[in-house]
């Protein structure tokens, strides 16, 4: 049977108010009453009704986690990171799946239907738009891995992916490779045209560098695989940088199917530093993206913006290293 505060109460000897302001986050109760209380509740094994709470304080301490990749193995490390560190704040995650969504307007309707307390977009590839439908109906929101920009509507936390494309172009030419390619994820995400964009401006400085670009359907293992295949068929860059880590892995799988090696035949750097990037037998160089950090930086601001909601809207951006593995040979 369910112990109920009444019980709590008079094993404590004490008003059913105090057993709740008690239990109720930021309600006066004295030091001796607290005692009481969670002395009898341990006794008795009550633990507080969370809706019940917040009927009381106006906050279920719901986060709605809105992401649409969810095919990409690097979203398992994300969730992880992100369920952990919002239950460890006492939060509850409220998980959303955007696959092929991208008109927000269901996304805001079903959150505010559970009355959410704050919102996190975690995704890379949605327009800056998605996260601001979420602030024009009052909700408090943060952009995680969101497009960067001096003037953001609202907090958005992520990389510099422009700077990252240029920081592979640099990679590959440091290598002497003269015929290299960027391959992408899907055309219209914020994230692969501004790896491109970033790739295509470093490398235009060099004009003895032949470039490609092309683009996989989706930022999957299959994606970039089948993109790969398509590319065997004519004749190959010496080097690519894939948009993302599982890209690559796809598309690495498709060079070994081919019998060519790597990286004496063709070489690769990814973005993200996944947890299968490093496998022995994958062992991709890479550019890290830092992920925890992103993460956590991302629940302290919606944390921060439920407390104050006319806080102004700020971007966090986190520095990217290159992690040299066996794709890439030494410059």
């Amino acid at each position: 049977m369910t112990v109920t505060l009444k019980e709590v109460a008079l094993r404590a000897g004490v008003s059913r108010s105090a057993v709740s302001r008690t239990f109720t986050e930021g309600a006066s109760v004295s030091t001796k009453t607290r005692a009481k209380v969670e002395k009898a509740a341990i006794e008795l094994g009550y633990s507080p009704n969370a809706l019940a709470s917040s009927l009381t304080t106006g906050r279920t301490k719901l986060i709605g986690l809105v992401s649409n990749n969810f095919h990409n193995p690097l979203f398992l490390e994300v969730f992880d990171l992100f369920t952990r560190g919002l239950q460890e704040r006492g939060l509850r995650p409220l998980l959303v799946n955007l696959s092929a969504e991208t008109d927000p307007a269901n996304s805001v309707r079903m959150l505010r239907q559970y009355s959410v307390d704050g919102v996190i977009v975690a995704s890379s590839t949605l327009p800056p738009s998605f996260a601001e439908a979420f602030r024009n109906v009052g909700i408090p929101v943060v952009h995680s891995f969101g497009r960067y920009t001096s003037s953001p509507h609202v907090h958005v936390v992520g990389i510099d992916n422009i700077a990252c494309g240029r920081m592979a172009a640099a990679a590959l030419v440091a290598r002497g490779h003269k015929r290299v390619a960027f391959l992408g994820g899907p055309k219209g995400a914020t994230s692969t045209e501004d790896r491109a964009k970033g790739f295509l401006d470093a490398l235009s400085a060099h004009p003895d560098v032949e470039v490609g670009i092309s683009y996989a359907s989706a930022y999957s293992f299959d994606a970039g695989r089948a993109e790969m295949i398509r590319l065997l068929q004519d004749t190959p860059a010496e080097a690519y940088f894939g948009g993302d880590d599982v890209l690559s892995i796809g598309a690495l799988s498709a060079v070994h199917d081919a019998g060519l090696r790597v990286p004496d035949d063709i070489g690769f750097i990814g973005l993200n530093d996944m947890a299968m990037a490093r496998w022995q037998n994958i062992n991709l160089t890479t550019i890290r993206q830092p992920i925890a950090e992103i993460i956590a930086s991302s629940i302290d601001l919606v944390i921060g913006t439920i407390a104050d909601p006319n806080r102004h809207p700020e971007t966090r951006l986190f520095p990217c290293s290159i992690v040299e593995r066996g794709t890439l040979r030494l410059p």
